[in-house]
């Protein structure tokens, strides 16, 4: 009988392998700079022609190779970096899949220069499409160089799938970019048919790095995280929600020095944003994860693109929480000028040792009704660390706040100046104080000596009856009365300029025909307090009193997200000593 099954040669099993591991010139420099970050190179250059398909180039200076280590380095299965199926179980290194120096060989014309710190003698060994040529002595430094020329030149299957050498290129940059940010300690030069497309040199700030690849601009937008609970770490730069924009956005994220994807992992980060942005907009993230190496498995996806978490869920709940974290400071808030970012110190290969700072958690008094306007309430004196600010920024100095056409509340502070919309600023303390009510169940409200009688749209009707229960929670106790007729017989009472009428017409309005406010919403409870909040708040044009002023600022700088309204509109704008003096000419 004929055999049906046989074994394959090694130049076609190897053919097979380059094509799950190396998909376009991109895969391959990632496969090689993620070799040459293992061998503690501390400067690498890439150099691509044609956007790779003619000729690709990864030469570092780190430990090198003997003769006989570089030639088992092209055998499969050959590597450095496990030694049983123990290894596989905590992977700490970067290239440690053994096809990629025999698959990228058995698809082009390869060639391997190394030299290892203890020999001081080089060689060099030449393959043409996966068959060894030549292994040469030559004098060289320390360090490896990798050539391929030619690529997937004996798979032209492969070839034809390859994109211009412009897309390619980017493609290239794209992953030389995303490990430079993964290791800041190591060089970075990349060209591009003689052209420089990336420089970095050696650092150990984050917001340096950024600010080498995309400029001071971007880097001065973001804010600085470092968070840590039950042994996961996550710390990195997000965006100040001001300065995000609709349409694309920068996202990198990193576990423990290895650049991955995960839209479940990006949606928990967003999360955190909630009612800080307009609809559309995103951030721009930088997120970089650390946790025991047994707790999440890396050698799940052959270009190493994706892991897999041991908790999924405890890690997406610690990223929500950590950004969440950054977005809590007065940092966070919008500014008139440019202002300093803070600083993330990384190492080489994932985050540096010690203690990072713990999420801050505000004070948030209860109660159904707002401190502002209430007397007898005990309400923070001034925003504090135990409020979730920076210390010191607070004056404390009586008579430095005042308002300005009855529309914004302006404040010194040790730094400079802040300016809050006092209608924005109060739209966030109510929507906060009334999620909060639902969670605890606390209701409160005013009866009415007469009551309150509204003629309805068949929509709004169908509305109020699919809220009653919610609505009441708000404070508003009502009854229907015929199919068009609503009868109120009390309400909120969040301060004395309310208009309870007035508020309950627009935010029914509104639920019944939808907006982009409510549309955004969770769920009911958070539909009902994004619109009350909105329509209860404070107006513009609205004069306050000092006590006013005062109580407001302590409320708002108590809550959770002080620096947006829920429409992601800024609260607050910050004016820095440093900006006056160089809008002066004094800097």
């Amino acid at each position: 009988m004929q055999r049906r099954i046989h074994i394959l040669p090694d130049h076609v099993a190897n053919q097979i392998a380059a094509g799950e591991v190396v998909e376009r010139p991109a895969s391959a420099i990632k496969e090689l700079v993620e070799n040459s970050l293992d061998a503690l190179a501390s400067q690498i250059e890439i150099e691509i022609r044609n956007g790779g398909k003619t000729e690709l180039r990864v030469a570092d200076d780190g430990y090198g190779m003997g003769r006989d280590d570089a030639l088992l380095a092209i055998d499969r299965h050959a590597t450095s970096k496990i030694r049983d199926e123990k290894d596989l179980r905590a992977i700490r290194s970067l290239g440690f899949r053994g096809e990629a120096l025999p698959s990228i060989a058995a698809v082009s014309r390869f060639e391997l220069e190394t030299a290892s710190v203890e020999d001081g003698e080089g060689t060099r060994i030449k393959i043409n499409g996966g068959r060894v040529v030549a292994v040469e002595e030559i004098a060289r430094r320390p360090g490896t160089t990798v050539t391929v020329r030619s690529l997937f030149f004996n798979v032209p299957a492969r070839a034809k799938f390859l994109r211009s050498a412009a897309a390619e290129a980017r493609a290239v940059s794209e992953a030389t970019t995303a490990l430079a940010l993964a290791n800041l300690s190591t060089g970075f030069r990349l060209h591009s048919n003689g052209r420089e497309l990336l420089d970095v040199p050696r650092t150990g700030d984050l917001a340096a790095r950024i600010a080498a690849i995309w400029g001071e601009d971007l880097a001065s937008q973001l804010l600085p995280i470092d968070y840590l609970s039950d042994g996961l770490r996550v710390a990195g730069l997000i965006q100040r929600p001001a300065d995000t924009r609709p349409g694309s956005r920068r996202l990198y994220l990193f576990v423990n020095g290895r650049p991955f994807s995960d839209r479940f992992i990006v949606r928990a980060a967003e999360e955190a944003y909630r009612t800080t942005l307009p609809g559309g907009y995103r951030p721009v993230l930088f997120l970089y994860l650390e946790l025991p190496a047994e707790e999440v498995d890396v050698n799940v996806h052959p270009a190493k693109a994706e892991v897999r978490f041991l908790n999924k869920m405890k890690v997406e709940a610690t990223v929500t929480e950590a950004v969440r974290s950054g977005l809590e400071g007065i940092e966070s808030t919008a500014s008139l000028g440019q202002q300093a970012t803070g600083t993330v110190q990384l190492t080489s290969r994932g985050l540096p040792p010690g203690q990072a700072r713990p999420r801050p958690t505000a004070a948030t008094p209860g109660g159904a009704q707002m401190a502002l306007f209430v007397p007898g309430e005990v309400v923070p004196s001034k925003p504090s660390a135990e409020t979730g600010e920076e210390p010191g920024w607070w004056t404390g100095r009586a008579g430095a706040m005042w308002q300005l056409h009855d529309s914004y509340i302006l404040a010194e502070t040790r730094s400079g100046l802040i300016i809050v919309d006092q209608h924005s600023a109060h739209e966030r303390v109510l929507f906060e104080q009334m999620m909060r009510d639902f969670r605890g169940g606390k209701t409160s409200s005013q009866r009415l000596l007469f009551p309150i009688t509204l003629r309805l749209s068949p929509g709004e009707m169908q509305a109020v009856e699919e809220l009653a229960g919610v609505l009441r929670r708000v404070g508003y106790e009502l009854e229907t009365f015929g199919s068009n007729t609503v009868i109120i017989h009390a309400v909120p009472n969040p301060h004395p300029h309310f208009d309870a009428e007035r508020c309950f017409r627009e935010m029914i309005a509104e639920l019944a025909h939808g907006s982009p406010l409510v549309d955004s919403a969770r769920n009911q409870h958070e539909r009902v307090a994004k619109s009350f909040a909105c329509k209860a708040a404070v107006k513009a044009g609205q004069p306050l009193s000092e006590r006013e002023m005062t109580e407001l600022f302590d409320r708002l700088f108590a809550s959770e997200l002080p620096g947006h309204d829920v429409h992601g509109r800024p609260t607050i704008l910050r004016l820095s000593l440093e900006e006056l003096a160089r809008r002066f000419g004094r800097s």
